[in-house]
């Protein structure tokens, strides 16, 4: 069954001033990594001001998430113009079935890998392309997702299937492991490890022993947690701040925002609800809970 999308109020959301404004209390609080996620941000009327928002704020990593259906040579212009640094890009197949039965989209692939390829015409280098492996749907794009990388000269990373899908329907399963992943690409290419590109990284890379162009990677969040390394904090559309994918609380701070609250009160509060960062996400704990929330009304 498809689960009941509803869309909220326009002034429930944060507007762009209230995204750039909490974007300056925390860099202000040492943070030097923005990414703008989604949903699809791309389908913000205003995302190129956001962008040139952030970036305008100081020497910040500005970064976006996107599925492609929209990027094309003049909106990833427009966006390195304004400051964007990195772009990131969701494909889950190369083949349109697959890719249709995991993102429920009647975008075709071809339309996704033109994006990879406007990106790349924009100056973005690398552009990294992200991938969750579901096992009995689209575990066959392995091999063909990684001869994308060599022929994009790109990084493509495999995500673990984590308990975020809108449908509820995640079991153990379905699951594809990183290390079966890891053996399945090592079947057609011979990889060499490079590690992560920094500790906070969530990626363990690999390069291509033959010396192809590009990387792959593996998210692992379930089977090799980095729970102990995780430094993010996710700020939701309508102004909720998460401190972890699977937190089952979340704090309001669209109130203080629309009440007159100083920068410094702003920040206290940002400061407390780190404080409440669970030690881990427990997916495999007893009694484990799937946060209300899925991943597309979180942010990744």
């Amino acid at each position: 069954m498809e689960p009941n999308v509803r869309f909220m109020d326009r002034d429930q959301l944060l507007a762009p001033s209230e995204y750039v404004r909490l974007a300056r209390v925390c860099v202000g609080l040492g943070v030097n990594k923005v990414r703008i996620t989604g949903g699809e941000p791309t389908l913000h009327p205003q995302l190129t001001d956001i962008i040139a928002g952030v970036a305008a704020l100081g020497d910040i990593d500005v970064a976006i998430t996107t599925n492609g259906s929209l990027t094309d040579a003049a909106s990833a212009a427009a966006w390195k113009r304004a400051g964007l640094n990195r772009v990131t890009i969701s494909i889950d197949g190369i083949d349109d079935a697959r890719f249709a039965a995991v993102t429920r989209s009647a975008t075709p692939v071809a339309t996704v890998i033109a994006a990879i390829t406007a990106a790349q015409n924009a100056g973005f280098n690398p552009v990294k392309v992200n991938a969750v492996i579901i096992r009995g749907m689209n575990d066959d794009q392995v091999v063909p997702l990684t001869r994308l990388a060599r022929d994009h000269d790109i990084d493509v990373r495999f995500i673990e299937f984590m308990p975020l899908d809108s449908g509820r329907t995640w079991q153990p399963d379905k699951l594809v492991p990183a290390a079966e992943i890891i053996e399945r690409i090592g079947g057609a290419y011979a990889l060499e490890p490079v590690g992560r590109d920094e500790d906070s990284s969530t990626s363990l890379n690999f390069r291509f022993a033959d010396g192809a162009p590009g990387r792959v990677g593996v998210i692992a969040p379930v089977t090799r947690a980095f729970c102990g390394a995780c430094s993010r904090l996710r700020i939701t559309a309508d102004g909720k701040v998460r401190p972890c994918l699977f937190s089952l609380n979340e704090w309001d701070i669209r109130p203080l925002l629309r009440s007159n609250a100083s920068d410094e009160e702003l920040a206290d509060f940002l400061i407390d609800c780190t404080w409440t960062k669970q030690a881990g996400h427990g997916i495999s704990a007893p009694g484990f809970t799937q946060p209300e929330r899925p991943m597309s009304a979180i942010g990744g």
